[in-house]
Formats: C-alpha cells, sequence, structure tokens
C-alpha cells in the first residue's frame, strides 16, 4: 500500500517520464545516439580486429554530452513557458522532492537510452571474446556521467524559460567540464592541471569505464549530482523569497 506522500512523488515521476517519451526532441537524440555511435564504431571494429569496445567508451561522452541537455532542457523551462511550474510547486511536497522526483524521470529515461545501445556489445560478443568487465564499467560510468549533466542541465533549466537557452547553455557547461580532464588541457594547464583533473567529469568517467570502480569517482559524481539539485531547490525557493 502506498503511503499519501508517495503518491504525489510517482505522480511527478510519471508525468516527468512521460514527458520525456512523449518528446521529439529527446526521441531524436535518442535515435542520433544510437546510430551513431553504432556506425562509428563499426568504421574500426574489423579494421582492428579484436573483441572491445574500449573506442566506444572513448566515444560515449562526447554522445551523452550532447544527448542529456536535450533530456535536461525540457525540466522546468516547459513548465515555466506553459505556466504549469507554479501549479506544480503547489503540490504537497517540498521543492526537493519535486526536483528529486524530477531527476529520477530524467535518470530513468537515460538509462533506457543506454539499454537499447546493449545492441551493440551483445553483437560484439558474438564475434569475439568481449571482457564484460569494462563492459559493465563503462556503462556504469557513462550513466553516472549522464546523471552528473542532468542535474547540472535540470538546475540551468530552472534558471530560464526558454528550452533552446537550457540547451545551450548546459552544452557549453558540460563541454567545459569535459575538455578540462583530456590529456592535451591537462599538459597545458601548468600549476592548474591537478585541480583539472579533480574537477573534471572525464577523467572520473575514464577510470571507471576500464572497467575499475574506485569509490572516489563514485563518490565525485554523487557529490557532483547532490550539489547541482541543491541549487535547483535553491532556485525554486528564491522565488518565493523574493
Amino acid at each position: 500500500m502506498r503511503t499519501p506522500i508517495m503518491s504525489p512523488i510517482l505522480a511527478v515521476y510519471s508525468k516527468e517520464l512521460r514527458g520525456q517519451f512523449y518528446s521529439l526532441t529527446a526521441y531524436v537524440f535518442t535515435v542520433a545516439f544510437l546510430i551513431t555511435g553504432n556506425w562509428l564504431y563499426f568504421q574500426g571494429f574489423f579494421i582492428n580486429n579484436q573483441a572491445s569496445l574500449r573506442v566506444y567508451f572513448d566515444l560515449l561522452p562526447w554522445f551523452v554530452l550532447f544527448l542529456v541537455p536535450a533530456i535536461a532542457m525540457r525540466t522546468w523551462a516547459e513548465e515555466k513557458r506553459q505556466g504549469t511550474a507554479e501549479v506544480l510547486l503547489t503540490l504537497p511536497l517540498p521543492e526537493w522532492q519535486i526536483v528529486a522526483a524530477k531527476f529520477f524521470a530524467n535518470a530513468t529515461f537515460l538509462a533506457v537510452a543506454l539499454v537499447f545501445s546493449l545492441t551493440l556489445p551483445f553483437s560484439v560478443s558474438r564475434l569475439g571474446d568481449l571482457d564484460w568487465g569494462p563492459v559493465i564499467g563503462g556503462y556504469l560510468g557513462a550513466w553516472l556521467f549522464g546523471c552528473a549533466y542532468l542535474a547540472l542541465g535540470q538546475w540551468i533549466s530552472s534558471l530560464t524559460n526558454n528550452q533552446i537557452v537550457a540547451f545551450l547553455a548546459t552544452l557549453m557547461a558540460a563541454f567545459a567540464l569535459l575538455i578540462a580532464g583530456l590529456p592535451l588541457t591537462l599538459s597545458s594547464a601548468g600549476s592548474l592541471s591537478g585541480l583539472l583533473y579533480r574537477l573534471s567529469t572525464y577523467t572520473h568517467f575514464e577510470g571507471i569505464a576500464k572497467g575499475v570502480i574506485d569509490l572516489r569517482d563514485v563518490v565525485y559524481f554523487l557529490s557532483f549530482i547532490g550539489l547541482f539539485l541543491y541549487l535547483n531547490v535553491y532556485s525554486l525557493m528564491r522565488r518565493y523569497w523574493k
């Protein structure tokens, strides 16, 4: 039996998840993510003649970089544009529960997109002896990496009523966090290289994608998510303080 508090939370979660599945933009980016990833991977698969997804996981952050802003951009911007944000915030729920429900709905949609891409490792495993350890680590890393950007994008979406602005701002912020950890950036950053290494989403994803799940990388992503969900709650509460 569901408790009274769970019904509004599930209602927000279901509403947000349905909105993603009914969103043409999210579908377009998801299909592009799946097709492009598979096409680019198999371009070199038969040349390398190795049953490994290392190349795919090297490319995956760049695909997620465009997919996640498309998922997150409508979270609050669309609510504001339609004038339903005020109605949503009158539900018998604190702001943090509404923010969490929306985040988990978006994270579920991202997980579904990643599940559909599992056709790639299953196909490769039929062609050779695939090591599933790095594959599992890669998908876990990709989901945490994407969830971090979802929290970032959800906060940015709460600051505007324009989905395109939310998409572009999230894309630019996510891009900066990604390239901060690239070898080229770190090699030219001098004394800042250590700081950039610790702050970049790419370096923490790379560790998990190798199949080595370091607790520090998991804590980084969970802290990143918690920070931007907190900022999302703060941005909503600040409207009332004004």
